[in-house]
């Protein structure tokens, strides 16, 4: 049995979203230290603010200040921060309702310990020393016990607005692959394609699971599979992946190996992307020291007749 195999991984996103008026006035008032919400037909005061009333689905743009100041609704103590949260210390994650507004805003409140935390303390906002318009300009809140800040009455209305975010989103996680898989990874790294055949309905499954997805059984068989294939389906892909080095227009597409039941994706190269199409016979192309192979090109093979891989599709 392989030595079961586990790595650090990230998945990482960064999403560019462009804003509208509302957002945008959101987001330009935290970078002018004002907070904004916007007011529904029957009265209520949301922050952080929407566009579209959450009862009657109308569009609502009646933009109103509220105070920096609030109160705690409820709240969870956060013992050990991740990195890129508010504070490298630990915190309470909060909900408060500043004054002014009807429901509540969740932000990290910074405080000594969960016995300096409680529902219905009044809190403040403690303001970012550079601010961009985002929500990490409210760097945090913090115990308050003054009286409630007044607000002029902003209409909304700023200069140079901000008019698109960039969120990040990651996640980091341990991945453990499993004993088929492992030796699935195992066999990669000697330039070898395996998969795992179903006792049942006997297809082959490739990257093998440990079980048959059909059959609910478990698999054990190993089968070498490949290392030629047939292009089932295919995209060409036109925008460039950020930290990728692959000039595009480039081709994806999925490939069904010689005795598999089970189309896998990888990228195709060694020819015109407009040239790729359904049936084209393909051969792993690897570079040294590589866990699996960079990508497929043509094999030099007539192209497969559909009726053997439109069962793949």
């Amino acid at each position: 049995m392989p030595e079961l195999l586990r790595a650090p991984l990230v998945v990482e996103f960064p999403f560019t979203r462009s804003l509208g008026p509302v957002q945008s006035a959101f987001l330009t008032g935290l970078r002018e230290r004002r907070i904004l919400g916007v007011k529904t037909t029957d009265g209520r005061t949301l922050v952080p603010p929407v566009e579209y009333d959450p009862v009657t689905s109308e569009e609502i743009r009646d933009l109103v200040e509220v105070a920096p100041t609030g109160t705690v609704t409820t709240w969870a103590w956060n013992h050990e921060p991740r990195p890129g949260q508010p504070l490298p210390t630990p915190f309470a994650w909060v909900l408060v309702r500043l004054d002014g507004a009807d429901t509540t805003l969740l932000h990290a409140l910074d405080a000594p310990g969960p016995h300096a935390v409680h529902t219905g303390m009044r809190v403040r906002v403690r303001w970012a020393e550079e601010r961009s318009g985002a929500i990490t300009d409210i760097a945090c809140l913090e115990p308050y016990e003054g009286a409630r800040d007044q607000v002029s009455g902003h209409s909304g209305e700023f200069a140079n607005p901000v008019t698109g975010i960039v969120a990040p989103a990651r996640l980091d996680y341990t991945y453990t692959p499993g004993r088929a898989q492992s030796a699935y990874l195992e066999a990669l790294s000697g330039q070898r394609i395996v998969g795992e055949r179903c006792p049942s309905c006997h297809k082959v499954y490739v990257p093998p699971r440990g079980a048959c997805p059909t059959c609910g059984v478990a698999t054990s068989e190993r089968v070498e599979v490949g290392p030629r294939g047939t292009v089932t389906t295919y995209c060409i892909v036109n925008i460039k992946a950020r930290n990728l080095d692959i000039e595009v227009p480039y081709v994806y597409a999925h490939i069904a190996l010689d005795g598999a039941d089970l189309a896998l994706h990888a990228r195709i190269g060694g020819i015109p992307y407009d040239e790729v199409r359904m049936g084209l016979r393909v051969e792993p192309v690897w570079t040294p020291g590589a866990r699996h192979p960079d990508h497929y090109r043509p094999a030099g093979e007539p192209d497969a007749d559909y009726d053997t891989y439109r069962e793949l599709l």
